[in-house]
């Protein structure tokens, strides 16, 4: 199965290739991955006919308990060969339906495929925060096949309708999982069945959320507003997402959970009563529609709502029906969509009023069409009729579920007739329908869903032996699967709804009114629509209350929230240690009063300069404090971190005023005052608590030996960054790179990876300079003395940066503060020589350097998953080289040497956002700058 899982995913990869090769053709090849899950479900056959089952299981996070738990079971078994069968006839039937140089194909091709194989994880995950996993990637793929089309506004609001509710149906599901999972003790559903839960509130509340991501995902009543409006797109997309695959999901999921959770108080109400509803409102809105994919979207909600009431009953007749239903259902209504795209594309239309005399041009099509149809009215012998005997059967007992379902077979029975004679009948006043006979590539994958449809039928007794082994979770199945079960109620009913539904469309014409007057109120569209209107209007009332511009009492109520929190909390509570060392050494208290004095003296002060410099100084003082403390990597690291925030501080603040506001700071410098002693007092106290609250030994004092055992260094900071925590470390350093991209994005008016300031040709100034640079800057902007010391340092301080990147394992530095140092060189030898001087030091781009060293952190740790078979696990390799002799290289290092890369690409993405693009945009609006003409003459030269 994991193994399936990866042919989608390569597949998906190599889709936009093989499509820009071959166009529409290149869905041939790609259908041999879904082919491959229907042939691997068929190869298994014999595994689940009995009950059995096929588990794959990964060790995942063994802390947590969660493995990648792949289970198949007769449910999932026939899911497979949905999701895998009618995928591949899709996709072939794609083929086709596409033409060469179709906007947005290589997409769809991709997205489709990717979309099978998140169905496929779906249907066999026997964990339920994987299975959400999957639930999650089929809602991003399906909105963006239903938003394919992204030039039509109609697209765009059905993709992101069907995003938003199922998106959120998803939430409240997981939150259901994680309460079952918590209370059963784990998430693995085979071992909950095996132990049903304990009962309690916690039940009832995990059970309706699970439900409302199933009926939102299957769209059943109040949830079934997004699939009509997801007809938006491409029939293709309709006929695997809507009818074998998507809304399958949340009734696989009841039908999944049901055995073990049919019991709990909610269940059967809930499902009784939304699965009603949609059944009889779906059947009644698809009756009005003129659109045939629009009635086949109605029939199908109308459908899920049968599927929901049978699959969601809790007893094992009602289990076998539901069972046989989902794959009768799949059948019919993947064929049908495919019947509308043929013939959309032969006759330009799909509104029945236009349509007429189809059947004499395109015989072989109606045929088809007339067979799928048919099933889906429940005639006999095919599939659908079994089913729904089977349900009538199972619900004998309950007579008003039972009168429901009648009803809702009879507006089936309706709405098929009402099909297959608006698409193929010959209608007098109106011309009869030019319609070329459909290619075989596509007639053929409709041909085989309605054959197998005829062909299930005919052999429902031994399709019934193979799905009796999920009915009989629930309990023994006292009747099987039959074409013939003599004269029955079931079959008596079954006979009055085929009459009702032939009934209904006979008087038709009478029943026009009613049906145009019979309606709810508010459509679901509607009420989506109103929900999503009110929601805006709320966030702008809220957005225009609260966000006033004013960054500092933005900053002021979060920190009066922290104060009021945390502070009530620990006064309230008290939770203080009985004795607290104030200092060890006299020089922590100077260095203390330096904090204070530049802390109190920052916040009066008027100069912009003059703050940023204090503030630095609070920054400088707490560095000392850790060397006083004995940590030289965090002091050395403090200290870079304090002079690169420096030199961005003085980069922001050339934009700025000299001065801050006058009155602001009159009015309420004492107001900032108290509310920055208290948040001091606040923080230092928590400090003191949170040092006081520990009642086991800490987990770091294991980690010298660590540090040296495993990630063979004595630098345990340096160590527990790229190897004890290096997970830790990962997550940090995407933040850095997400960081440097948002800088960039808010200061770029252009790409970045675009048009940098030219690297200066020799030939513009032949004269011995310090900085080639520095002579595109003004003269009243130009230092000497600071071009001559840039020039001395620079390639010193670079060479430092490098010693303390190799030594960091076993000494004080590392990757972070070896970056820091080659940072801060080339910030000097920007602010020395200007924007051409920075593009003479890196002639690379800030997000090829960030991208380097992303990809060397990650190959890294690939590197110690093949040779150790962990992740970012530290290797040592002893090697013997000429004039040097023996050394040991730690695989590590590589990992230091990709955060070295990017601290580097951070800040030249800082410099060249808040420094170089900065200058242009002054150079741009008008003002005197040399540089400017010297990029000129460059061009022209």
């Amino acid at each position: 199965m994991l193994v399936l899982l990866i042919l989608h995913l390569v597949a998906a990869l190599l889709a936009p290739l093989l499509v820009r090769r071959w166009g529409p053709r290149a869905c041939y090849p790609l259908a041999l991955a879904p082919a491959a899950t229907f042939g691997w479900a068929v190869a298994h056959t014999g595994a689940v006919r009995g009950g059995g089952a096929v588990v794959e299981t990964y060790p995942w996070i063994p802390d947590l308990r969660l493995d990648v738990a792949l289970r198949v079971t007769t449910l999932s078994w026939l899911m497979l060969l949905l999701v895998g069968g009618v995928g591949a006839l899709v996709l072939v039937y794609s083929a086709r339906y596409f033409h060469a140089g179709s906007a947005g194909l290589a997409r769809f091709a991709a997205v489709m495929v990717a979309f099978a194989g998140a169905m496929l994880g779906l249907v066999v995950s026997d964990d339920l925060l994987l299975l959400y996993v999957f639930w999650e990637l089929t809602t991003v793929f399906s909105y963006l096949l239903i938003g394919h089309s992204t030039e039509r506004r109609s697209s765009r609001l059905a993709a992101a309708q069907s995003l938003m509710l199922t998106t959120l149906g998803g939430l409240a599901m997981l939150v259901g999982f994680l309460l079952l999972g918590h209370h059963a003790g784990g998430y693995r559903w085979s071992l909950i069945t095996a132990v049903p839960p304990p009962g309690g509130g916690y039940l009832v509340a995990a059970v309706l959320l699970i439900l409302a991501g199933a009926l939102t995902k299957s769209a059943v009543f109040p949830f079934n507003s997004w699939l009509p409006v997801a007809m938006a797109a491409p029939t293709p997309v309709s006929a695997y997402l809507h009818a074998a695959a998507m809304v399958k999901a949340g009734v696989f999921l009841i039908a999944l959970l049901a055995p073990a959770l049919a019991p709990a108080g909610p269940w059967r109400p809930v499902t009784v009563v939304a699965g009603s509803v949609s059944l009889v409102i779906g059947g009644w809105a698809a009756l009005r529609q003129t659109d045939l994919k629009l009635l086949l979207a109605y029939g199908t909600v109308s459908q899920l709502g049968l599927l929901t009431i049978v699959l969601g009953a809790g007893t094992s007749q009602a289990a076998l029906a539901g069972i046989a239903m989902l794959l009768a259902h799949a059948l019919f209504k993947a064929a049908l969509f495919l019947v509308v795209g043929i013939l959309d594309h032969s006759a330009g239309s799909r509104d029945l009023r236009d349509l007429s005399g189809v059947w004499r041009t395109a015989p072989g099509l109606a045929v088809v069409a007339a067979l799928a149809a048919a099933s889906m009215a429940g005639v006999p012998p095919l599939l659908g009729f079994v089913a729904k005997e089977a349900d009538l059967a199972a619900f004998t007992g309950q007579p008003l579920v039972l009168a429901v379902i009648v009803v809702g077979s009879a507006l089936t029975v309706a709405y098929s007739i009402r099909f297959v004679w608006g698409a193929f009948a010959t209608r007098p006043g109106v011309a009869a329908t030019d319609v070329e006979p459909p290619p075989a590539v596509m007639l053929a994958p409709a041909a085989l869903l309605a054959v197998a449809g005829l062909a299930a039928g005919l052999a429902a007794g031994w399709l019934g032996g193979l799905l009796r082994p999920y009915a009989e979770l629930l309990g023994p199945v006292e009747e099987g699967l039959a074409l013939w079960h003599g004269p029955t109620v079931a079959l008596g009913l079954s006979a009055a709804a085929i009459t009702g539904g032939v009934a209904l469309h006979l008087v038709r014409g009478p029943l026009a009114p009613a049906l145009a007057r019979l309606r709810a109120p508010v459509s679901g569209n509607q009420g989506y629509e109103w929900v999503t209107h009110q929601f805006d209007r709320f966030a702008i009332k809220v957005t225009g209350t609260t966000q006033r511009g004013a960054l500092p009492q933005y900053l002021g109520t979060m920190l009066l929230v922290l104060v009021l929190a945390p502070g009530t909390a620990m006064l309230t509570s008290r939770p203080w240690q009985t004795s607290v060392v104030a200092w060890d050494t006299p020089a922590q208290v100077v260095v203390c009063v330096v904090i204070v004095g530049a802390a109190v003296l920052a916040v009066g002060a008027r100069r912009r300069l003059t703050a940023m410099l204090l503030v630095g100084v609070t920054g400088y003082g707490t560095a000392m404090m850790f060397v006083l403390y004995g940590a030289p990597d965090l002091a050395l690291t403090q200290f870079l971190v304090e002079t690169a925030t420096i030199a961005v501080f003085v980069l922001v603040l050339r934009r700025l005023p000299d001065r801050f506001s006058a009155r602001p700071l009159r009015r309420s410098r004492w107001v900032r005052r108290g509310i920055g002693i208290a948040v001091g007092l606040v923080l230092a106290g928590l400090a003191i608590v949170a040092t006081g609250a520990r009642r086991a030994p800490s987990i770091s004092l294991a980690f010298p030996d660590l540090a040296l055992s495993e990630g063979h260094g004595r630098n345990v900071v340096n160590v527990t960054l790229v190897d004890i925590r290096a997970w830790d470390t990962m997550g940090e350093i995407s933040v850095l790179v997400a960081a440097a991209t948002g800088v960039a994005s808010l200061i770029y008016e252009r790409s970045r990876t675009g048009p940098r300031p030219r690297r200066l040709h020799p030939s513009q100034d032949r004269r011995t300079v310090w900085l080639r640079g520095g002579s595109t800057l003004q003269k009243h902007r130009r230092s000497i003395v600071f071009e001559v010391v840039t020039r001395l340092i620079f390639h010193t301080v670079v060479i430092f940066s490098l010693f303390l990147l190799v030594s960091g394992h076993n000494a004080p530095g590392g990757g972070f503060a070896g970056g820091l140092v080659a940072s801060l060189a080339l910030a000097v030898r920007y602010l020395a020589g200007g924007r051409y001087e920075l593009a003479e030091a890196v002639p690379v781009g800030a997000g090829t350097v960030l991208g380097a060293g992303l990809a060397l952190s990650v190959g890294s740790g690939v590197v110690g998953l093949l040779t150790t078979g962990a992740v970012l696990q530290s290797v040592q390799v002893s090697l013997w080289l000429p004039l040097v002799g023996h050394f040991h290289l730690v695989t590590s290092v590589f990992f230091d040497v990709g955060v070295y890369l990017i601290v580097v690409g951070l800040v030249l993405d800082v410099l060249r956002s808040l420094g170089a693009e900065v200058d242009r945009h002054v150079e741009a609006a008008g003002e005197p700058a040399r540089g400017l003409a010297v990029e000129r003459e460059g061009e022209r030269g």
